[in-house]
């Protein structure tokens, strides 16, 4: 068994890993192995990365042999014992439970239920579209940001190559899988800024200004939209500028503005309880029994759950739920949700708050 070892001097990560867990508790983890069912391929070497005295480190435990699978696990779990948190990318799907697969295999006794997973994929691929990216990939996400790697081989390439290895050891061989390893262990360090785009849909929003603006479209007729501006904790690492739902986002570092369409028109309000009320064909509008009782019956009719409304001309915001109430639509088959920019909303920040959260919630999932 090879082990290597390295402190990573004058690395920082920009993102406050410690608002997740403790840095002395975390151990990150990537394995590299030789197929991708455990029963019918090899596990050739598990790299982790650990902070300790104030710097970050990488360990790595290779097998020189077939035979020395257990080896290299026993090494890890003996080395992992002390940590509680276990972070990696897309191991819920392929690390650990190849990991468990093996251990089972070589009858170790070995699990993973004292630790707590943080899997940096599933927290950043619902938002793969509304960041622009082709795909989730590691290496994706490393060349959104900027990163570069010295590591020249895909993990497909490196199974030839420790093929090769085993049967004629050399020392490129060995720099080749010790270093696709680590690039993948500093490549999740390096991608945790990332992580500020979960957050952003995530954790609680704060908007620091609300203000309506006028402007002129394409056709020259005039609108008006709703401009909420939040600020973040942690800034973005990357710009991002997008549209969907109607509605357009910007973000740059810790300071973002949603644009929201304002609609100034007459729209419905439909009473539920329909049975109640009666329909006035020539005034368009419902009444409830107990008023229009008293209306001459050749100019009324029973309501039904269509005509069951009011109307009312005010300055409206679309919502894609039930989030604020009451609620208007223009017709009563309309998917299309509204409810009133009222004078008392407009003095809410908090509200606000709830809006902005509800709209980037919808634009990350219209895609």
């Amino acid at each position: 068994m090879r082990i290597s070892e390295e402190t990573l001097e004058n690395f920082t990560i920009s993102y406050p890993l410690d608002r997740l867990a403790p840095l002395e508790r975390v151990l990150f983890i990537d394995i590299e192995t030789t197929g991708f069912a455990a029963r019918s391929s090899y596990l050739y070497l598990i790299g982790c990365a650990y902070y300790l005295a104030g710097k970050w480190h990488t360990i790595q435990w290779m097998a020189e042999s077939y035979e020395q699978e257990a080896h290299i696990l026993k090494a890890f779990f003996s080395f992992a014992k002390s940590y509680r948190y276990l972070i990696h990318f897309n191991g819920n799907n392929f690390d650990l439970p190849f990991i468990m697969q093996k251990c089972e295999q070589l009858s170790l006794p070995y699990r993973f239920d004292n630790f707590q997973g943080i899997d940096l994929y599933k927290r950043i691929a619902p938002y793969k579209f509304f960041l622009k990216l082709p795909n989730c990939k590691q290496k994706t996400l490393e060349q959104f940001l900027g990163i570069d790697r010295k590591d020249v081989f895909s993990g497909g390439e490196l199974i030839g190559i420790y093929h090769d290895y085993v049967k004629n050891p050399s020392e490129f061989s060995e720099n080749a899988l010790f270093l696709h390893n680590a690039d993948d262990l500093k490549g999740m360090l390096e991608t945790l800024p990332m992580l500020t785009y979960y957050d952003l849909f995530n954790q609680p929003v704060k908007t620091k200004k609300v203000q309506a603006n006028s402007y002129k479209d394409a056709a020259g007729h005039r609108r008006r939209e709703l401009l909420i501006t939040i600020g973040l904790d942690t800034p973005l690492p990357i710009p991002i500028a997008t549209n969907a739902s109607g509605c357009f986002f910007r973000g740059e570092g810790t300071q973002c503005t949603i644009k929201v369409p304002i609609y100034e028109e007459e729209l419905k309000y439909f009473y539920s309880n329909y049975h109640d009320y009666y329909y006035l064909p020539s005034e368009d509008v419902a009444l409830h029994k107990s008023v229009a009782g008293f209306v001459d019956r050749a100019h009324r009719i029973p309501a039904s759950a269509a005509n069951c409304y009011t109307r009312k001309t005010a300055c409206y915001l679309p919502q894609w739920d039930i989030v604020f109430e009451p609620f208007f639509k223009r017709e009563y088959k309309s998917r299309e949700l509204f409810f009133e920019l009222t004078d008392e909303m407009k003095r809410d920040r908090q509200a606000f708050s709830k809006y902005a959260s509800h709209v980037l919630s919808v634009m990350a999932s219209s895609y």
